[in-house]
C-alpha cells in the first residue's frame, strides 16, 4: 500500500487524530495537575471545581485514546493485534515506539482502576499509583512523534512544542511557588522539566526529521525480536 493510500484511509485519519487529541488532553491534566497542587493552588478557584475539571479532562483523555488505540488496531495498514493495545513492545510496526504508547496506556490504565476503588486503597498508595500519569506523559509524546507518520509536519511539531512549553511552564511555576522542604523532589522535577524537552528535541532532529526514518524505525524489530 503506497503512502498516498495509506493518507486516504478514513481509519488513519481517526487515529492519528484520537491520538493527537488524546496527547492535547494528557498535556491539559498534567499541567493542571501539576499548577494546582500544594501552595500553588490557585485562591479564586476551589479546589472541588479543580478536581472536576481535572477528573473530566482525564476520562476524556481516556475517551480519545480509546479511539486512537482501536482505530490502530482496525487499520488493515499496520496489521496489528488488540494484544498490542496491553502489551507494550509487542507489536511487529514500529515496536518500540508502539510499545511506549502501549506503555503509557497501561499507566493511565492503572490510574483509572486505582481511582475507581480508591476508598479500599488508601490515599498514600493511590497518590503513589496516581503519580504514573505523570510518567506516561513523556512515553505518550515521545510515542507519538516516534510512530506517527505526521510527525515531519510543521503544525504536528508545533503542537509537540506547546506541550512541552505548557509542561515546563507549569513546573516553573509549581517550583516557584512551593514552600519550603522536599528539596529532593524539586530537584527532581527541575531535572526533569530539563530533561524531557532536551531529549526530545535531540531525538526529532536526528529521528523522525532525518530521511530514512520510517526504516530506522520498523528496523527496531529486529532489535527487540532478538534479530528475527
Amino acid at each position: 500500500m503506497t503512502s498516498l493510500a495509506l493518507a486516504g484511509s478514513p481509519l488513519w485519519y481517526a487515529s492519528r487524530a484520537g491520538g493527537t487529541l488524546a496527547l492535547i488532553l494528557l498535556t491539559a491534566t498534567v499541567v493542571l495537575g501539576i499548577a494546582s497542587g500544594g501552595r500553588a493552588a490557585p485562591r479564586r478557584i476551589g479546589r472541588f471545581e479543580i478536581g472536576l475539571l481535572h477528573r473530566n479532562l482525564s476520562l476524556l483523555t481516556l475517551a480519545f485514546l480509546t479511539v486512537h488505540v482501536v482505530t490502530a488496531v482496525l487499520d488493515p495498514f499496520v496489521h496489528l493485534r488488540w494484544a498490542v493495545a496491553v502489551l507494550p513492545f509487542a507489536a511487529s510496526y514500529r515496536p518500540l515506539w508502539l510499545g511506549l504508547g502501549t506503555a503509557a496506556a497501561d499507566l493511565l490504565l492503572a490510574v483509572l482502576i486505582t481511582s475507581a476503588v480508591r476508598p479500599r486503597l488508601g490515599l498514600r498508595r493511590w497518590k503513589a499509583v496516581h503519580w504514573l500519569a505523570y510518567a506516561a506523559w513523556p512515553l505518550a509524546l515521545f510515542h507519538g512523534a516516534g510512530a506517527g507518520t505526521d510527525t515531519r509536519l510543521p503544525l504536528q511539531l508545533w503542537l509537540y512544542a506547546a506541550c512541552l512549553a505548557a509542561v515546563v511552564a507549569a513546573v516553573g511555576w509549581r517550583l516557584a511557588h512551593a514552600g519550603p522542604g522536599r528539596v529532593a523532589g524539586r530537584l527532581v522535577a527541575a531535572a526533569a522539566a530539563i530533561t524531557v524537552p532536551v531529549a526530545s528535541t535531540a531525538f526529532l532532529a536526528a529521528g523522525p526529521l532525518q530521511p530514512g526514518w520510517a526504516q530506522r524505525a520498523a528496523a527496531t524489530a529486529l532489535l527487540i525480536g532478538g534479530g528475527r
